[in-house]
């Protein structure tokens, strides 16, 4: 109750502020660099990577430094890893859901979807937001033959530099509010869904020069985490 009370009375406070944010940041290209190939020997693994802005790997200079590269990277010293990214600046876990209804159907071992601030800034409800991630994970198996769903978590929008008080806080709360939901939907939907919460510092040399997306070493930290994960499990899965 205090958390929505606090809310209406920013409000006027919090459009401006949001208002001001999106004119005064600055927009960041999608990087250029390879979004599907084959790499690596061994065991072949199948990867996809859907999703946002962060997936797209805006912040880095080339997609050999962001999460699709640096994962790619990664995994290709253990595996024949065929691999694609499918993401894009701006979607939102509905935007997602229309892309892989839309895709071809091909299969895919493992799945790294990262979706989740622009629901945090455009206001997606928790139940909507649940509603969409469970639609996802179904078309993902069904369509996709998908064993392993790694659900990236948001990132700390409550610590974001581009942001100013309170519109930080605000959109921070709605992050955390998300997470939470996504947390238990992963904890419900083991072992086929796992949550991927990397923890990076948010200081300065980690973050892109917008104050708003990761930079090459935040990347880094979080492709490392991911590969880790999948290997963690992919030994063990026939």
């Amino acid at each position: 109750m205090r958390y929505w009370l606090t809310t209406l009375s920013l409000a006027p406070l919090l459009w401006l502020q949001g208002r001001r944010v999106r004119r005064v940041t600055p927009i960041l290209p999608e990087p250029p660099g390879d979004r599907q190939g084959v790499s690596g020997q061994g065991r072949i693994l199948r990867l996809l990577i859907l999703g946002d802005s962060s997936a797209a790997g805006v912040g880095a200079a080339h997609q050999s430094e962001a999460l699709s590269g640096q994962l790619v990277a990664d995994l290709s010293q253990s595996y024949r890893l065929h691999w694609r990214l499918a993401a894009t600046t701006g979607h939102k876990v509905r935007d997602v859901l229309s892309r892989i209804e839309s895709t071809a159907t091909e299969p895919f071992d493992i799945i790294v979807v990262a979706v989740g601030a622009n629901d945090a800034t455009s206001g997606t409800g928790v139940a909507k937001w649940l509603g969409m991630q469970a639609q996802v994970v179904h078309t993902l198996t069904s369509k996709f033959g998908a064993r392993h769903i790694l659900l990236s978590s948001l990132p700390p929008m409550h610590r974001f530099p581009a942001l100013p008080q309170p519109l930080r806080w605000y959109i921070g709360m709605r992050a955390k509010r998300l997470n939470r939901a996504l947390t238990g939907f992963a904890a419900q939907h083991a072992p086929l869904c796992e949550m991927a919460a990397a923890e990076f510092p948010l200081e300065p040399q980690y973050m892109a020069s917008d104050g708003f997306h990761p930079g090459p070493l935040a990347y880094q930290v979080w492709a490392k985490h991911v590969s880790l994960l999948i290997q963690n499990r992919w030994p063990f899965v026939p």
